[in-house]
Formats: structure tokens, C-alpha cells, sequence
């Protein structure tokens, strides 16, 4: 039987007192997905989900009686999550779906582990171990697929995708992370068929997704592949004819400067400078107010780089600044932002007054023009700006 192999967080305390309030006393208690995946293949990992047969109130009984703090996360779907010496993990019972849209799932509690397996997406998540001695439970050939490279749906494929449409994004995502090879035939031509019916979710699912796949370390052979396929067609409508040559050269610009990736950038990247487009795809994918500001910046100053960086930062902002270098600019013009934070100008309206210039249109004409002069010459000292101030205060007296 395989067995997990000794990793740093199955000795956390926190997970053996959750484990031994599950699983003594006729309980029983596994781990379950990405951390059964990662370890086997010796990532890192970050997040260590449980499943149980029991139900959500013994699971949290049990744990109170074990003096650990519960908080009902998900609790009409039967997951809570378990609090103990500073660990968090998510508990959820064993489930069987009673009815499924591609939206959201109707579910029952079950008993059976294989039941609750088939319900997951892919053969590689479905692996679940006994969180004391290690041994997997593999009913439909995790392993082997997780030790060639191959990412493929549980069962038939197509059902699968009708039970959630958002693992369409998911088999890219998780073929790009975990793949080797050609993708899976019958998998990808199911999330090919299915394709339109990315249109039924909810926009905040579609660019969470989309988000996790923009960030992962080199995305773009799977973006191409998603391309080809006709996934982003529906999914961006706006994308730009040159959006591959523009994320080379993302990428070449990254390297350069060891830019950690970005989603958002590589979203960029996807789309033709223009303001009006950075405007209707945040809208429409629900990004924040922040987001979509930033990917406004992005489309409206992409051909902006022959300006001096630190004008453009002025201008747009710091961390805009430097993505539109990385996205169609030099790197090594962002050396100059290292270390500097956008000033303010040391001066204001009423100081202009006190120099015997009446309140009204011409001190903001003064101020605008002092503003102007003090970014061309590079954010100069207090002193400075005097001197400026006194030269457009001179020029309106003439």
C-alpha cells in the first residue's frame, strides 16, 4: 500500500489533537485533496483539509469536549473549521450529491468514502490518507495518473463539468500545474464541447479562476492552449490579436527586473491598450474598485513609456508606473523607483495668496503651472519650488 511520506506538517500538533478528537472512540478521520497531492509530489503545502463520516454537530462535540474552537464556515454544506494550537483546517463530512445545476450542488451526508471521492473533479484530488500512519486510499487511480502527468476528470467527463462548469477553468489551471504531456483526450474535448456554459457562472467564480491561472509561475502555453480551444473567447471576447507576442515579452521584462507575477498584469497583457476595454472587462468580471482603476491605468498608459518613469508614477501611481514598464517599457527604468515614494508638492493655494495674489482662478492657474515645472525638473526641494513659485508669480505681474 502507498503511504504518505514524512512531512512537516503531519507532526503539527494542532492537526494530532483535531485527529485524535475524530478519530478515537469509534470516530474515523482522513486527509483529504491537495495536501495527499502536493506531498506525494514534495511540494509545499499550506492548507491540510480533513474528511469524516461523522456528522457536523458530533464533529463539533467532539472537538469541544476536546477543548477546540469550532467556527461553522460552511456548516450547510458540512464543513466547519477546527481551530487547535494555532492550526486551522476545514472539516467536512463524507457527502453524496442529490442534485447539481453546473452552478451549485444540492448535497446529503454520507458514510461512504469511495461515494464521497466520486463527487470530486479530478483523479489526482481524489486521494485521501490516514493522517496517523499515512496509508492512501486511491479508488480511481490518483496515483498513477499523479505519476505520469495526466490530469483527468473521475468517471465520465462531461458529467463531471454539468455538476460544477467551473471545472472547465479548473482542468486548464490544474494541467498547467501538474500535467506532462498531451492533456487527457476525453477530458479536454469534454471541457472544449462544455465550453459556452462557462457563461452560467457567476462572474466572481470566472475571474477567480481566471486570476489563478494568470498567476501561476508560466501560464502562457496553457493560455495559448485555452486560446485554440475557444475558451477565451467566451470568457474575454476583447482579447487582443497580439496578446501572445505582448506576453513574451511580459515575461522577458519580469525576468529581468524579478518581478513577482501578477494576475492582474497578465490580464493586461491579454487585452488592447484602451482605456474603454480595461474598463468593460473589470466591469464585467466584478473586480474591485482598486483592480479596476489599476487595469484602467494599464490600458490607457501602455504607449507611455517614452515619458521618465517617475512623471508616469506621479501621474498614475507607483505600482501602475512600474507594470506598464514591465508590460511595454525597460525594466531597468524601474530602477529608478526603488526606494522613492511620490512626493507632494510643497506648496499650496494659500501660500500663493500670502504672496499677495487674490484667491480665485489665477491662484490655481499659478499652482497648476508650479506643479507642472516641479515634476519636469524631477520633484525638486522646497527651495526650489520658491523660486518657481516667485517666477510664475513674477510672469502674471508682468
Amino acid at each position: 500500500m502507498t503511504r504518505l511520506p514524512d512531512a512537516a506538517w503531519r507532526d503539527r500538533p494542532g492537526l494530532r489533537r483535531i485527529v485524535a478528537a475524530l478519530a478515537d472512540d469509534g470516530g474515523a478521520v482522513k486527509v483529504v485533496g491537495g495536501a495527499v497531492r502536493d506531498t506525494l509530489l514534495g511540494l509545499d503545502v499550506t492548507d491540510v483539509d480533513l474528511a469524516t463520516p461523522l456528522v457536523p454537530g458530533e464533529v463539533t462535540r467532539r472537538l469541544e469536549a476536546a477543548g477546540i474552537k469550532v467556527i461553522p464556515t460552511g456548516i450547510a454544506h458540512g464543513t466547519v473549521t477546527a481551530i487547535a494550537s494555532g492550526d486551522h483546517h476545514e472539516i467536512t463530512t463524507l457527502r453524496r450529491d442529490v442534485a447539481t445545476d453546473g452552478r451549485r450542488a444540492t448535497v446529503a451526508f454520507a458514510d461512504d468514502w469511495r461515494e464521497d471521492a466520486a463527487r470530486r473533479d479530478f483523479t489526482i484530488n481524489a486521494l485521501y490518507a490516514d493522517p496517523r500512519t499515512g496509508a492512501i486510499d486511491d479508488w480511481f487511480g490518483g496515483l498513477a495518473d499523479l505519476d505520469r502527468g495526466r490530469v483527468a476528470f473521475i468517471g465520465d467527463a462531461a458529467s463531471r463539468i454539468a455538476e460544477d462548469h467551473l471545472r472547465i477553468l479548473r482542468f486548464y489551471r490544474f494541467a498547467a500545474r501538474f500535467g506532462r504531456g498531451d492533456l487527457d483526450p476525453a477530458s479536454h474535448a469534454a471541457v472544449v464541447a462544455a465550453r459556452q456554459s462557462l457563461k452560467s457562472l457567476s462572474r466572481e467564480r470566472i475571474a477567480d479562476e481566471l486570476a489563478k491561472i494568470l498567476a501561476l509561475p508560466d501560464p502562457r502555453a496553457i493560455v495559448a492552449q485555452m486560446h485554440a480551444d475557444g475558451i477565451l473567447a467566451v470568457l474575454l471576447p476583447e482579447l487582443d490579436a497580439g496578446f501572445a507576442a505582448a506576453l513574451d515579452r511580459l515575461f522577458a521584462n519580469e525576468a529581468v527586473a524579478g518581478a513577482v507575477p501578477a494576475a492582474l498584469r497578465r490580464l493586461a497583457a491579454l487585452l488592447p491598450a484602451d482605456v474603454a476595454i480595461a474598463e468593460q472587462v473589470a466591469s464585467r468580471l466584478r473586480l474591485s474598485t482598486r483592480q479596476r482603476k489599476h487595469l484602467a491605468a494599464l490600458g490607457g498608459h501602455r504607449h507611455d513609456v517614452a515619458r521618465p518613469v517617475r512623471q508616469l508614477a506621479y501621474a498614475i501611481g507607483i505600482e501602475a508606473a512600474r507594470d506598464v514598464h514591465l508590460l511595454a517599457g525597460d525594466p531597468a527604468a524601474l530602477r529608478t523607483l526603488s526606494d522613492w515614494q511620490v512626493p507632494m508638492l510643497p506648496v499650496k493655494g494659500g501660500d500663493i495668496v500670502a504672496r499677495g495674489i487674490a484667491a480665485g482662478p489665477e491662484v490655481a492657474r499659478i499652482l497648476k503651472a508650479v506643479e507642472a515645472a516641479w515634476v519636469a525638473e524631477d520633484f525638486p526641494d522646497a527651495a526650489r519650488v520658491a523660486e518657481l513659485v516667485d517666477q510664475k508669480i513674477g510672469r502674471v505681474s508682468d
